[in-house]
């Protein structure tokens, strides 16, 4: 029996037939692999009588997962760091009621009030070896936006240390050589 192919879908998977519509499969760099490692000596010497552990797993594939492993890397080398949100914050302006019909009702809409941070402050702020450090997160084709260019000449000009992460190899690469023991 002779089995015949639809061209354009594939018998396996969800009809993904071309290669460019894979994402790469993600490769953990070394750097990472060694954070984990020290990161979970530390937790059994915090904990030496649990023997259940489980690792913390770090990645820099997203914003989100490079901005917490330079905060777990710069506290593990004696730093202390912290991430900045200057989203603002949201307030609820809805209302419920039940009308004559008796069905539920939503009036209203959340509204956004800024934040008091700074516009353009910088992802990270941590103080390293007594000096000020800021840390922009960009990744992948993410740029500067004006506020936060101007944000770096302030802290250039303030004797700050301001340094754009996009991989976590290149924060430690920098971190190493900046900070040097």
């Amino acid at each position: 029996m002779k089995v015949h192919s639809i061209p354009g879908i594939s018998s396996f998977g969800k009809g993904r037939t071309k290669d460019k519509d894979k994402k790469p499969r993600y490769k953990k760099c070394q750097e990472l692999k060694e954070l984990e490692k020290q990161f979970f000596e530390l937790k059994r010497l915090r904990y030496p009588s649990n023997q259940y552990l489980v690792a913390d797993t770090f990645r820099d594939d997203t914003a989100n997962n490079l901005t917490r492993s330079i905060i777990a890397y710069i506290r593990l080398k004696g730093g202390n760091a912290e991430r900045i949100s200057t989203t603002g914050r949201p307030i609820d302006r809805t209302q419920t009621f039940t009308d004559t019909l008796g069905h539920t009702r939503q009036i209203g809409s959340i509204e956004w009030i800024p934040g008091t941070g700074m516009n353009g402050s910088a992802d990270i702020h941590c103080c390293v070896k007594g000096r000020a450090v800021y840390v922009e997160v960009k990744i992948g084709n993410d740029r500067q936006s004006q506020a936060q260019k101007n944000y770096e000449k302030q802290v250039v000009s303030s004797f700050g240390v301001y340094y754009i992460a996009r991989t976590f190899e290149t924060f430690v690469q920098w971190y190493e050589q900046m900070f040097k023991p």
